[in-house]
């Protein structure tokens, strides 16, 4: 039976926008539904927040932007008009003026004059002016900002030799260089201390007077009209919880609101990782360190789910058998732990994103990131289920396979195998990758600096990559026969080598740490093995062709143990030579020729997802009796909706 579901939505510029669909949430208890909706809203509520670190002008560029837009008449130059529609689009879906995904700031097709001429016609009382600054005033801070190539070119700038703080836009520092960033943070660590916090994790460092201090993000502090709308839901959401484990969760994430103490946050994240009753879970905070060149700020991000019963079954294969993944790991004995502890693992469906998670979003999610909680009290991870159905469901018969992949016979094996090799590489990496290993004693958490995300992902990646070539795979019932992997092996290097070019500019160098990755893993693969896999021109046209299988998986496991190693002993040098030379560079004629066929094909190299509306149903009382599922909504009629109801900064 065909899905007559409305996946694919809008699309502008570089980005397509999909719906996903809450399967199962039908099936709910009305409490359940509370505890979502709840939750939900606390969710939403975080918005403002990663608009203001992803950039200082964000959040008054954005509002000045929909107030311009309502100012629009009939009588505005159309072309103008259509590329402002255009750029606060992308504004709205990056959480600011940079690419969401590649970091460099993108320039307006409008001019200076419209821009000009539309808000001086406004009503200044409706513009986001600063405090004592009058309409002039306001452009002449703004205008560069917006329109200015070397203004704030980069979000987060990765450039080796450079000062990443001071050239990097995000909002986590403030009149500091990268060196006193480090030093800072370097004082505060103890070498001998077993469960250090995460030092800096949320705050923002400035100088004032000649002197660092840190501003806390807290609820009488930086950001506390939107922390305390958050806990204002969380504590809602606590008396709709499904059991005392998550009313426990909630109130030290609230206590961690309140204090800004990150020794509250740790105590939160050992209650959630070992909180496992109930259906329904949530991320909710400063969690993630990819915005930050020096992988120390956390961008605040929201996650909303519920288990996917049948779909978990797959993952909690996988989670019963860690200890023997661990031991098979074909790493050096010393960074093995020796007991895996409490690797929980789910498919989930998500019921709301928000934040950093919004519009663009992970389709699987490992924590805690704290290395000693994990070696302590396990992790939790999740493949969101009902995000990756929605991406499948909007690829299929796209052109895209038999435009890049080299024979008929590849593209069969992967039409057969894809998705389920896809869902499966997504589920070792989360469930096993980022848990496996462990760190020397006495090796700083923080010692790989800037290359930190990428060497953890390429880690997370190449575990994923060596096992699922695994005939205990196929033992367990995971995959159907040994020959499947090779769809995972064949598009995960094609995508390394080729095809993850069509997110990149011309000219511009890999940024994202998943790109990185990703590059690192596959040039190093074909550059040490090129008789088992390599690029070859057919017909004028560059292909991947794999000769070899296993000799791929031998050269998986071998830079697997050498980036395990990496990370282990805090080896800053070799991280550093391993990313510039293999995750950092990109060739500029297979560049050119991948943009150009991916032209063809006519489309959006990303992709982002508008959230369901939860909708209260009301008896005549005015008691809640159920909870509808809207999703009509535009991408502009939700990204309107939240900027009027959850903007409080």
């Amino acid at each position: 039976m065909m899905d007559s579901f409305n996946y694919s939505g809008e699309r502008f510029a570089d980005i397509q926008i999909l719906r996903y669909r809450l399967d199962g949430f039908e099936n709910l208890s009305l409490k359940q539904k509370q505890y979502v909706y709840c939750l939900a809203e606390a969710t939403l509520w975080g918005r403002d927040v990663t608009f203001d670190q992803m950039g200082r002008h964000n959040l008054r560029i954005r509002k000045l932007l929909e107030v311009v837009m309502d100012g629009i008449t009939e009588e505005d130059d159309k072309q103008q008009v259509h590329a402002l529609e255009v750029y606060l689009k992308r504004v709205w879906f990056s959480n600011g003026i940079h690419h969401h995904y590649g970091g460099e700031k993108f320039i307006p097709s409008f001019s200076p004059l419209f821009l000009r001429n539309v808000i001086l016609r406004i009503d200044p009382c409706k513009l986001p002016l600063a405090p004592g600054q009058d309409v002039e005033g306001m452009m002449d801070e703004l205008f560069p900002v917006i329109f200015d190539p070397k203004v704030s070119p980069k979000r987060t700038n990765k450039a080796d030799g450079e000062d990443l703080v001071a050239t990097s836009a995000v909002n986590f520092y403030e009149g500091v260089t990268q060196k006193e960033v480090e030093d800072f943070y370097a004082e505060k660590k103890d070498p001998e201390e077993r469960q250090p916090p995460s030092w800096g994790l949320n705050s923002k460092l400035i100088k004032q007077n000649g002197k660092l201090r840190e501003v806390t993000w807290k609820m009488d502090g930086e950001y506390g009209k939107a922390i305390a709308q958050i806990v204002h839901w969380l504590e809602k959401a606590r008396e709709v919880a499904e059991n005392q484990q998550q009313r426990d969760v909630i109130q030290l994430l609230v206590r961690y609101y309140i204090s800004g103490d990150l020794r509250d946050f740790d105590s939160y994240s050992i209650k959630w990782v070992e909180s496992h009753e109930g259906d329904i879970d949530f991320i909710n905070g400063f969690i993630e360190v990819y915005d930050d060149p020096l992988a120390i700020k956390a961008t605040w991000e929201g996650l909303v789910e519920y288990k996917d019963h049948v779909a978990t079954k797959r993952t909690r294969t996988i989670s019963d058998n860690a200890q023997w993944f661990e031991n098979h790991s074909p790493i050096d004995n010393r960074f093995k732990k020796k007991v895996v502890k409490g690797v929980t693992a789910n498919v989930v469906c998500a019921a709301m994103l928000g934040g950093g998670e919004y519009p663009s979003t992970a389709i699987g999610i490992n924590l805690p990131n704290a290395d000693w909680i994990r070696a302590q009290h396990g992790s939790k991870s999740v493949t969101i289920g009902n995000l990756t159905d929605a991406y499948n469901k909007a690829a299929h018969g796209n052109g895209f396979k038999e435009e890049f992949v080299i024979d008929k016979e590849t593209i069969a094996m992967i039409e057969k195998y894809g998705d389920l090799t896809d869902d499966l590489h997504t589920d070792l990496h989360e469930c096993l990758g980022h848990g496996s290993g462990q760190l020397l004693p006495g090796t700083d958490p923080d010692a790989l600096k800037a290359y930190a995300n990428t060497i953890e992902e390429a880690r997370a990646d190449l575990f994923a990559l060596y096992y699922i070539a695994d005939d205990k795979l196929v033992e367990l019932g995971l995959l159907p026969d040994n020959q499947a992997y090779k769809a995972q092996y064949y598009t995960y290097l094609m995508n390394g080598m080729m095809t993850q070019l069509t997110r990149i500019n011309p000219g511009n160098n890999i940024e994202e740490a998943h790109m990185r990755n990703r590059a690192l893993i596959a040039r190093w693969v074909t550059h040490h093995e090129p008789e088992a896999a390599k690029l070859v021109k057919v017909e004028g046209k560059t292909y991947l062709i794999v000769n070899d299988y296993q000799r791929l998986r031998t050269a998986f496991a071998t830079l697997l143990a050498e980036v395990q190693r990496i990370k282990s002993e805090g080896d800053y040098e070799a991280a550093k030579s391993l990313v510039e030379q293999y995750a950092v560079k990109v060739e500029p004629t297979l560049h050119q020729e991948v943009l150009e066929r991916y032209a063809k094909l006519n489309l959006a190299p990303y992709k982002g997802f508008l959230n369901p509306r939860l909708i209260p149903v009301f008896n005549k009382e005015g008691g809640v009796i159920d909870f509808s599922i809207d999703y009509s909504e535009t991408y502009e009629q939700q990204m309107r909706r939240y900027s009027r109801d959850y903007s409080i900064l």
